[in-house]
């Protein structure tokens, strides 16, 4: 049997896609995979902690911001393994499999998951299949596509940083794109975002957000046009 795997989840006023997230872990506690899901919860005011409570999650009070909340419940997580999910993220039911067989097999790397949208559109696939070829071609996952890594690695590279935004593209940068496989297993996102604001138009302005942190933009500062 694999280590066991603790599952860490930022929250915040999450009640609309949670159920569905934690729904998507099942099969990772029929499995005998999961120690635990850790709620990291930067202090909502819906039916997030509720919930929370009632699926037997660990409930954790953090100050607000992605990244702190991560580090928090990172901090408190207890499994060997650590499992980085967005709350507006559920994963596909081979998940169990994909993951245990990663944790056999390469407990050197971290891992990723195949980024899908829970959308018809074309546009859904179009954007999912640009953000695969990035994380394949280039190591950069989003947190959107979740994250495995050993807790002997995390702490090896420093794990989140405390940044206001791009947490998640700093740590897999430390990794290395040679440290990071790519699963098979999907990762089904939300697309309100996208709905919202039109696919492309929000496609480009977060990678125009990216190429600016990679030249070096202030997370600071890029956190206050991410909308």
């Amino acid at each position: 049997m694999p280590s066991k795997i603790s599952v860490i989840i930022p929250t915040l006023n999450a009640e609309k896609d949670l159920f569905l997230c934690l729904e998507s872990l099942l099969p990772g506690l029929s499995a005998g995979l999961l120690r635990e899901v850790v709620l990291a919860d930067g202090g909502s005011g819906d039916a997030t902690w509720a919930i929370g409570e009632e699926a037997g999650c660990r409930m954790i009070a953090s100050d607000m911001g992605r990244a702190r909340q991560l580090r928090t419940g990172a901090g408190q997580a207890r499994g060997d393994w650590l499992l980085f999910l967005h709350a507006d993220t559920s994963l596909s039911p081979d998940w169990v499999e994909r993951v245990a067989a990663h944790i056999s097999e390469r407990p050197g790397k971290a891992a990723t998951f195949t980024l899908a949208y829970r959308s018809d559109a074309s546009a859904a696939r179009w954007l999912a299949a640009r953000a695969n070829r990035r994380t394949r071609w280039f190591g950069l996952p989003y947190g959107d596509q979740g994250l495995l890594i050993s807790r002997q690695l995390y702490d090896a590279v420093g794990g989140y940083p405390d940044i206001a935004l791009m947490e998640d593209v700093a740590l897999v940068r430390a990794l290395g794109k040679r440290r990071i496989t790519l699963l098979s297993a999907q990762a089904r996102t939300s697309a309100a975002k996208y709905e919202r604001d039109g696919w492309r138009r929000r496609a480009y302005g977060n990678a125009w957000l990216l190429f600016r942190y990679l030249l070096g933009a202030d997370p600071d500062r890029l956190a206050r046009e991410y909308t």
